[in-house]
């Protein structure tokens, strides 16, 4: 087979180049190479040249990496849009399911029609008032993933500090999600096509005294800063089982709930008294083979390169869509019918 391997090369091959971009790339690239089949390069640049080289290269597959251009995260859906209008198959969720999950209102609307645990939140628009959703409370862009926009200055005490912080990120986000925060534990919940793996644990243990213990994006992409010492991920949780049944079944049912297909993670907090709390549900996570999702492949006793297979696996098992035959068919369900 031929596959195409999409990036954001801006974020990767730009003045300040991601490192971790190009390692998941890289590692890809070697998995598919040692499962004996071809690998393209394709970094998707703003200037969409990229769309005809995927056009031109017949790929029978695309391995899709690309969470963003140019590190803008609301262009990613269009990304996989295009593979969808050439009927490529392409590994992860679909540019709508993308798309919705990139709107954290919404999302927590859907889940929290579906019975889902949400904390209390609420949506703040430049040049609207703010509503409080009691305290303390975190605040994030409503559009946006990779903790992004999340700092120790995110959570707030009181209605000052939330007003001053929800205008201090309205410089750049036309809309921030305000949401009761949770104080207790973090886990994630991996999901490999149907399956899920092993529960990770957030280790908040050595956070620095007097910092809020959140996935801030120092403590996530700032290697060897304060924060990332202070937020170590361990695999597997230590759980009741109780729990981490439960925590599955929440994470299966938002998993259906936005769509989700491929692979994908749940993240939650736990409280004082063991109810978990449903914060994001996130298609396409990072799969680098130091993130979180292949961390916990690698517990569930799937390498790196059986986990890339996998991928590539459940994307080709999924049904092929002929655009040029999607038209006739709704004119035939429609009683009538076209001929060319």
């Amino acid at each position: 087979m031929k596959i195409g391997i999409l990036f954001d090369a801006m974020s990767a091959l730009g003045p300040l180049p991601d490192g971790l971009i190009l390692e998941a790339v890289e590692a890809v690239e070697g998995a598919i190479a040692a499962w004996g089949h071809d690998a393209v390069r394709v970094p998707v640049n703003p200037d969409g040249r990229w769309v005809e080289r995927v056009r031109r290269a017949k790929f029978d597959l695309v391995f899709n990496l690309c969470e963003g251009i140019d590190g803008v995260a609301e262009f990613e859906p269009m990304v996989i849009s295009v593979l969808e209008l050439f009927g490529i198959p392409y590994t992860g969720s679909s540019s709508a399911t993308t798309a919705l999950c990139l709107h954290k209102n919404i999302v927590n609307t859907l889940l929290d029609s579906a019975g889902l645990p949400v904390p209390r939140w609420s949506l703040a628009r430049r040049g609207e008032d703010v509503t409080s959703v009691g305290f303390p409370a975190i605040c994030k862009p409503a559009a946006e993933d990779a903790s992004i926009g999340i700092e120790q200055r995110s959570v707030v005490r009181s209605t000052r500090a939330l007003i001053a912080r929800v205008e201090a990120m309205h410089e750049r986000w036309d809309e921030v999600l305000i949401q009761r925060f949770i104080d207790g534990r973090e886990v994630n919940v991996g999901i490999v096509g149907d399956d899920i793996l092993p529960i990770a644990e957030i280790n908040f243990g050595e956070m620095p005294h007097g910092m809020w213990k959140i996935v801030s994006y120092r403590s996530k992409w700032i290697t060897g800063s304060d924060e990332d010492v202070g937020a170590a991920p361990t695999c597997p949780a230590n759980l009741p089982r109780a729990l981490a049944r439960e925590l599955e079944r929440i994470s299966l049912a938002a998993w259906q709930a936005v769509g989700g297909e491929g692979y994908g993670r749940a993240d939650f907090r736990i409280d004082r008294s063991g109810q978990p709390w449903l914060l994001e549900v996130n298609p396409n996570p990072d799969i680098s083979p130091g993130a979180g999702l292949a961390r916990m492949a690698g517990v569930a006793g799937m390498d790196y390169a059986a986990l890339v297979r996998r991928l590539c696996e459940i994307a080709l098992a999924q049904p092929a869509i002929n655009a040029a035959e999607l038209w006739p068919r709704a004119l035939l369900l429609s009683g009538t019918s076209w001929a060319p």
